[in-house]
């Protein structure tokens, strides 16, 4: 035990890789926040009755292994990372979706032994009240971009953790039901749980760089708040 793993509270929040290493330490509950847009993405595809295969970024292996699995691999056709590429997504499809903030995180919280939920805005309730269920501390991973990264994948740079808007909002929302379901949180969560402005998405960075680049649509269908009732949970690797 330790300040670290912010003991003592039910429900506790930290960032990226280096979250999930100190929360999963003691957490029986890891929940991957990452709004825009693997965790937008994958309530969509989980949604319409569809799975999502994590992949780590740039594992070419990984996306090898989805192939063979019979998984359709996101950006070798009409589905990709993006949301609004997945709202007509066919039920059963199983999506194999890399990217290297959530996919690379849930495919590491799984390896602590904790259950591991994916959650966003969209079903921020539903997956709060589902980690409420499993019981035991819970950790909400707050995602973060990359400094460096090209989603292109035509660079090679993969820098360090930049914290972003857009997750501190989803992990709040979360936080702030489970608070409602009698959850205590820690600073870190109730901090987060004070400062869900689903309006912040548009004008944040994150969100003007997906707007400039003509995919204003995702940003929309990121920033609604408790509209879908899917809470991913992984299994055998696969989030449904």
């Amino acid at each position: 035990m330790g300040i670290w793993e912010q003991t003592g509270y039910d429900v506790r929040l930290d960032w990226g890789g280096e979250g999930v290493a100190a929360l999963g330490r003691e957490c029986a509950v890891l929940v991957v926040v990452d709004v825009l847009s693997f965790g937008t993405t994958t309530d969509l595809v989980v949604g319409r009755g569809g799975r999502v295969l994590p992949v780590r970024w740039r594992d070419e292996r990984g996306v090898a292994r989805a192939r063979a699995a019979g998984a359709v691999v996101a950006g070798e056709g009409a589905f990709t990372l993006r949301p609004s590429s997945v709202t007509e997504i066919p039920p059963g499809t199983l999506l194999a979706l890399p990217s290297p903030n959530g996919a690379t995180l849930c495919d590491a919280a799984a390896a602590t032994g904790a259950h591991v939920l994916a959650g966003c805005l969209r079903n921020a309730s539903a997956v709060a009240a589902k980690a409420h269920e499993l019981g035991g501390p819970v950790g909400l991973i707050a995602a973060g971009e990359r400094w460096g990264v090209d989603i292109s994948g035509r660079g090679d740079t993969f820098g360090p953790l930049r914290p972003c808007v857009e997750d501190q909002v989803g992990a709040g929302a979360i936080a702030a039901a489970l608070a409602g379901l009698g959850r205590s949180l820690s600073p870190e969560a109730a901090l987060a749980a004070r400062s869900v402005d689903v309006d912040a998405l548009a004008a944040c960075v994150s969100g003007r760089e997906l707007t400039e680049a003509g995919h204003g649509g995702d940003v929309a269908l990121a920033s609604l708040l408790d509209v879908s009732d899917a809470a991913p949970m992984m299994g055998e690797g696969v989030l449904a």
